[in-house]
């Protein structure tokens, strides 16, 4: 597949940045937002990265940015974008529908997005330091119906195929996967750019707001209730 036929979808997410001690609301609700220093998910800054990286060596001709939650995600949206990515989409999820938001309802969207923009290589982060799930790229590789090359610390883009090495317990595994695929990206896989404050405020048109109607009000049905969050017993809040 040549690169000009080859476009590249990231998923990037919002999270407390990985410097701040996170608190417990007083009601065990849920963690204190209001006010904390928020930045990319460290894994997704590297899917990112690696895209980039790809369109570099001109493997890649599009890289779109995609982020799902409350008007705050833009500002993720326009890291990536200052990173090199190309577009920005933001799937806007009111801050209450976004709380009780899971890996389940993400996957179906980032699906959803990944069949609109007919993207041939779907890079996210293997799992987002907030929630440890690592589970979005694999359910979104499952709705798709695509191979996936899961936890990836090198990738090497071969015409219609993707060779990637993964890391597993007590060593390394690679696997070669046909073009459409979904890659979620481990901490070896790269080291991200630094993205410089004048170019994290991009042109207005490379970011693209999307209603979540638009992709399906369904997809925000909440799945589970979290009832009581609480510090590891032993630790407390400072």
């Amino acid at each position: 597949m040549a690169a000009a036929g080859l476009r590249a979808m990231v998923g990037v997410k919002r999270v407390i940045d990985y410097a701040v001690k996170v608190r417990v609301k007083p009601d065990n609700s849920g963690v204190v937002t209001d006010g904390v220093k928020h930045s990319m998910n460290p894994f997704c800054e590297i899917a990112v990265e690696e895209a980039v990286r790809l369109k570099e060596k001109k493997l890649v001709s599009e890289i779109i940015a995609v982020s799902c939650g409350p008007q705050q995600c833009q500002e993720t949206i326009r890291t990536a974008l200052a990173m090199g990515a190309d577009r920005g989409v933001h799937v806007e999820i009111p801050a209450k529908d976004y709380e009780s938001l899971t890996p389940f309802q993400v996957s179906k969207i980032l699906a959803a997005l990944a069949k609109k923009e007919s993207v041939n290589l779907l890079l996210l982060g293997k799992q987002a330091i907030d929630d440890d799930c690592n589970q979005t790229g694999q359910m979104t590789a499952a709705f798709l119906d695509w191979p996936q090359g899961t936890f990836a610390s090198e990738v090497n883009l071969d015409g219609d195929w993707l060779k990637v090495e993964r890391e597993i317990d007590g060593g390394l595994e690679t696997v070669r996967l046909k073009l459409p695929a979904v890659v979620t990206a481990d901490l070896r896989l790269n080291e991200p750019r630094y993205a410089t404050l004048p170019n994290i405020m991009p042109c207005p048109e490379m970011l693209l707001w999307v209603d979540l109607l638009e992709m399906g009000a369904a997809f925000i049905e909440p799945v589970f209730l979290s009832l009581k969050r609480a510090h590891p017993v032993g630790t407390r809040s400072l």
